[in-house]
């Protein structure tokens, strides 16, 4: 006679996130004929809109130590996988009120298996992306790849961490959703991510600093590019210590209005 056993919460939380991420993936990729394909083409939309922009400003697309168009692909699907990570994260509890019918599904594992399939989604277009490049000719080998993975995932760690926060803003405030979405219009052109923030007056760089996706975007080029030179006051322990506390932050309010959450 067989007996079944009982499964541990461990067993449980993980066929949870299994079922949630295969549901996420599905609806991510089938969201019309050509959600998959947008993937790609939208980091190549921005580079060559820049490019183009660049271009019809009349600046010197050379960057000291890097190769221009690369440089543009890292920071930009550095903040693509931040921006994705915030956005569609924080709309997670709302997108998924259903399932908390049932006991084993919380409020929080929706943001995290969403979240986690941002990273993963981002991780393989930015392979493809320097696949492509590499094949075009350009050098795209890491000057130090163990330093571009540490910063890669400690954005996805950083863009979790806020998105855990907002996740409870927006689901409080469904408004507030728009505002977020507003504001990183501006973060993105104050990411350094267009322009170098070696550009920006020396007055107007120490604001700038304060912007952890600043941080992050200098410092990945600094570890992609072996000539590259990252403005002054650049910092992996800031960065981490904003990711820490988002990341810290974002537990206790989901584990402080659970809840809520779960009725709204």
């Amino acid at each position: 006679m067989t007996t079944l056993g009982t499964r541990t919460p461990l067993r449980i939380t993980l066929n949870v996130w299994e079922g949630l991420f295969l549901r996420e993936a599905v609806a991510r990729l089938s969201a019309d004929r050509i959600a998959w394909l947008w993937l790609l083409a939208e980091p190549i939309a921005h580079v060559a809109l820049l490019v183009w922009v660049r271009t019809l400003l009349g600046r010197i697309r050379v960057i000291p130590g890097a190769e221009f168009i690369p440089w543009l692909i890292i920071g930009i699907t550095l903040f693509i996988l931040f921006r994705n990570q915030v956005n569609r994260g924080m709309e997670a509890v709302n997108a998924n009120k259903a399932l908390f019918a049932y006991r084993q599904v919380l409020p929080i594992d929706t943001v995290l298996v969403r979240c986690s399939l941002e990273g993963v989604l981002s991780s393989l277009v930015v392979l493809m992306l320097l696949l492509g490049l590499k094949l075009l000719g350009y050098d795209m080998t890491p000057g130090r790849p163990l330093g571009a993975l540490v910063v890669w995932f400690t954005v996805f760690a950083f863009g979790m961490g806020v998105a855990l926060v907002f996740s409870t803003v927006v689901t409080a405030a469904q408004e507030a959703s728009k505002f977020i979405k507003m504001a990183m219009f501006p973060l993105y052109f104050l990411s350094g991510v267009m322009i170098p923030v070696q550009y920006f007056p020396h007055d107007l760089q120490k604001y700038l600093l304060y912007n952890p996706m600043l941080h992050a975007v200098e410092l990945i080029r600094l570890a992609y590019f072996e000539g590259y030179r990252a403005v002054e006051g650049v910092s992996y322990v800031y960065l981490l210590g904003w990711t820490t506390t988002s990341i810290t932050l974002g537990f206790l309010l989901h584990i402080r209005f659970k809840a809520r959450l779960i009725a709204k």
